[in-house]
Parts: structure tokens; sequence; C-alpha cells
């Protein structure tokens, strides 16, 4: 089961990057996020009251509210690093972030056996080589390098952080609930101060149209998104968390390969060895 709810984890994060990815190129990216985690918030408070999740609240609300903080200030950095930066150094070094909770498991005294072991190398090489690594070419600004590795840490903690959240699944939606609120809220106050300093909130040319237009496919990234954390959540309770972890990172596979299904962008060699190898090193992952 963890193998199965971390794969799909994979899946879900990887299409939601991948919507996400297509909706920042006509919407300003603090935007995006603001707009999509509302409605999951939306969406998840029906949830929340529907099943009677309050009764679940607790102190380790606080790995959620944590998460929440945590996963804007990531995507940001994420997103300035891509500015600054070539895709093929950035991607790569974002997918660094599975060292996070991989490390915490470790820590915790899990020790996964010698096929694990190897298959937690290859799956990783894997991911890193699918986000299309750039070997040569002009020198990368420093700051680009310190966001990227900024962004990677805030990915793995909110994995560590979100699994912690919760041990029930009713209380995993008020976690991710908590989380989605705190999201917005911090969201929501960065693109507060972005317009107060000139920056945009909405497209120049069509404005609010295009966001109303564009309702169906931010509602499934948030959607998308809100259904991986909890996934991910799912996997790290029921097994190894170092397993879980690698697994769910294989999420720029997934979007690699979107893009190569719906744009007919073609894949590199490098990120076509990458998907292979992660593919090898899931089989060893969940025989092992």
């Amino acid at each position: 089961m963890t193998a199965l709810f971390a794969l799909a984890t994979s899946l879900m994060w990887g299409l939601a990057d991948f919507g996400g990815g297509l909706l920042t190129r006509r919407t300003p990216a603090l935007t995006v996020v603001v707009v999509s985690q509302s409605i999951a918030v939306v969406v998840l408070g029906v949830i929340v009251a529907a099943t009677g999740a309050w009764s679940e609240a607790g102190p380790q609300l606080w790995f959620a509210v944590a998460a929440g903080l945590v996963g804007p200030v990531a995507m940001l950095a994420f997103y300035k690093a891509l500015a600054l930066g070539p895709m093929g150094v950035v991607s790569p070094l974002g997918s660094l972030g599975v060292t996070i909770p991989v490390a915490v498991g470790l820590v915790l005294g899990e020790r996964p056996g010698l096929l694990q072991f190897a298959g937690i190398g290859v799956a990783v090489a894997g991911v890193i080589l699918a986000g299309g690594p750039q070997f040569r070419g002009a020198p990368v600004q420093r700051q680009a390098v310190l966001l990227t590795l900024l962004a990677a840490f805030g990915f793995g903690a909110v994995m560590a952080l979100i699994a912690e959240a919760s041990t029930t699944v009713t209380g995993l939606f008020l976690a991710l609930f908590v989380q989605r609120v705190t999201n917005v809220t911090a969201g929501g106050t960065a693109l507060y101060v972005s317009v107060r300093r000139g920056g945009r909130a909405l497209p120049e040319d069509a404005g609010m149209q295009v966001v109303r237009s564009a309702l169906p496919a931010l509602a499934f990234v948030g959607l998308a998104d809100v259904a991986a954390n909890g996934t991910y959540a799912m996997a790290a309770q029921q097994g190894p968390v170092t397993v879980a972890a690698v697994l769910a990172s294989l999420y720029p596979v997934v979007t690699a390969l979107a893009a190569r299904g719906f744009l007919g962008e073609r894949l590199r060699g490098v990120q076509a060895a990458g998907a292979g190898l992660a593919l090898v090193g899931t089989v060893l992952l969940a025989t092992g």
C-alpha cells in the first residue's frame, strides 16, 4: 500500500505541476497559487464539516501550519530561481528535496534493505536526470543556485511535516484544511505586498476574464496538490518514509511525460534515460 499511495502522489503532483506551469504562462504565479489553493480550502472545508474532523484538532496541527508556511516560500523561491537560471540546472537541483524526508526516516531508525537502498539511489538519479540537467552553457548565478536549494529544502520539509500532522483519515482532512488555509493566508499576503510594490495580480491583456476562464484548470491544480499531500501522508504512515518519499518524488518524470503527451515536447536523451532509471528504481523499491 505504501508504494501504491506514493506512486499516486507522484502522479498527482506531476500533473499539478504540469497544469500550474501552463497556467503561469498567462497568469502571475502568486495568483495561480492563491486562487487554486482557495478552491481547495472551500472543498476541504466542506469535507471537514461533513466528516466532523474538527474533533481531531490537537497539537499535531502545528505541523500542518508549518507546512502551510514553508510551502509558499519554497514555491516562490523555485519560480524566482527559474527566472534567474536555466531550467536544466534549476529543475534537477529542485528534485534534491527528497533527501529531507529520507534523512528524517533514517534518523527515526528506518533501515531499508539492500535492494531498497539500491532503489533509492537509482530512483533519485532518475528523477534528477528526468529534469533535463544542463551540463554545459553559461555560468549559473549563485543566487539561482541558492534559491533552488532553498526551494528543494522547503519541498522536502513539507513532505516531512505533513506526514506528522495526522494519524487518522479524518485528522488528515483537518490537517490538509489547516495547511491550505495557511497557504492562502501566506500567499495572499505575499500577493498583496507584490501589488503594493507595483507587481501585477492579473494578466495585462484580459485581466479577470483569463482567471475566470481558467477556473476549472485552477481547481484541478489545487485539488490535485491537496490529494497528493493526502496520499503521501497515508503512504508515510503505512510504510517506511524512506520508500514513500522517494516514490512520491518521481513527479518530475510525470511532468516531463505530460509535456510530451499533451504538448508534443520531445524528451531529451538524458530525460528518457532518467525516466527509465526512475522506473527501475521503482521496481527495486516496491520489491525490496
